[in-house]
């Protein structure tokens, strides 16, 4: 359907007409000429030249173009129901000095845990549609980076901007639960789900791993835990490469105890195919039902008219210019000649 926002706007559409009616009565009113009527070879100078109509014919329709777009012309598309059911989740990633460990292949390139889990976690994003999506980063402190919201390409983006020791070397996954707890508090009737990836254990932090637990249970939030950590990596020194465990100091017991707590479940991603596997498995959450809700999608067209008034404008400046050129092109052929 076409309708104009601003409607009332095209009132205005006769304003310049009215004020030269009015400017050429008070005009006619203080001068008048009287002509002898025995003088008739005087020329008609009310009938206007040709070249003076076509400006103001061209006046006109930037007016009416400048009046149409001042209006708001728009197109309102027909009604789209939008899903309102979705899941509340924050994501805790890690971000200490263990993440730049080089134990994961994505695409077959070894590469550290953090890129890995950003080349998974991004897919997972994109999925979560209708999903209001969180971010906290945490090392030797936590801290919010991207607030409860609809808007996943930004949270993709800040994950994707995120760096390595940006906020220190140790772990304080603590206070990134705590962090989130407070969070979700400002959330009313939601389901309350926190993802929190690491790789190791906590280290740092104002709030003990127990104290962090008992805040999720009374609060409601359920709480994923996923450890990110290959078992055995190759690992080669002036004696000849050896096999170690990068995962060992790993706090499995402690983050099993904090997911089965809060009414989670506790995750192991040795590689980034687990890793896709445990996304998959957080895509069954239960979202909260919600009220249906229907938007009509609204296209601007106010550009067009806009668009016209400024070629139709640009006109007579064009018409000027080719004149003058040709003129000393004229010029120039009268003196060769």
């Amino acid at each position: 359907m076409f309708e104009f926002a601003w409607w009332w706007m095209l009132c205005i559409l006769p304003l310049p007409w009215i004020i030269r009616l009015f400017s050429r009565r008070s005009q006619h009113a203080e001068v008048a000429l009287r002509v002898p009527s025995l003088v008739k070879d005087l020329p008609d100078t009310t009938s206007p030249k040709a070249s003076n109509l076509g400006l103001h014919l061209l006046a006109a329709l930037v007016w009416i173009c400048l009046v149409v777009a001042a209006a708001r012309p728009q197109w309102l598309g027909e009604p789209v129901s939008i899903p309102s059911e979705g899941r509340e989740m924050m994501l805790a990633v890690d971000l200490s000095g263990s993440m730049k460990i080089e134990d994961m292949l994505v695409n077959s390139r070894q590469v550290n845990r953090l890129t890995m889990i950003k080349s998974v976690l991004h897919d997972f994003i994109k999925r979560r549609v209708g999903d209001r999506l969180g971010l906290i980063l945490f090392a030797d402190t936590a801290y919010l980076q991207a607030p409860l919201t609809y808007d996943r390409e930004t949270v993709a983006t800040l994950l994707d901007e995120s760096v390595i020791g940006l906020v220190g070397e140790q772990t304080a996954i603590g206070d990134a639960i705590g962090l989130a707890v407070k969070r979700f508090e400002l959330k009313t009737d939601s389901n309350r789900v926190l993802i929190l990836l690491t790789d190791g254990q906590n280290t740092a932090g104002n709030i003990s791993p127990q104290q962090a637990k008992e805040l999720a249970v009374d609060a409601g939030v359920t709480v994923y835990t996923i450890g990110v950590g290959a078992d055995v990596m190759t690992v080669n020194s002036f004696f000849g490469s050896r096999q170690v465990n990068p995962s060992q100091e790993l706090d499995e017991t402690m983050l099993t105890d904090i997911a089965k707590a809060t009414g989670g479940q506790y995750f192991r991603a040795r590689d980034a195919a687990e890793l896709e596997q445990i996304y998959a498995m957080l895509d069954q959450l239960q979202p909260i039902a919600g009220d249906e809700r229907k938007m009509r999608p609204l296209t601007a067209l106010y550009y067009y008219p806009l668009a016209l008034a400024l070629v139709v404008s640009l006109l007579p400046v064009i018409g000027l210019v080719l004149n003058l050129l040709w003129r000393r092109i004229s010029v120039r052929r009268i003196s060769a000649e």
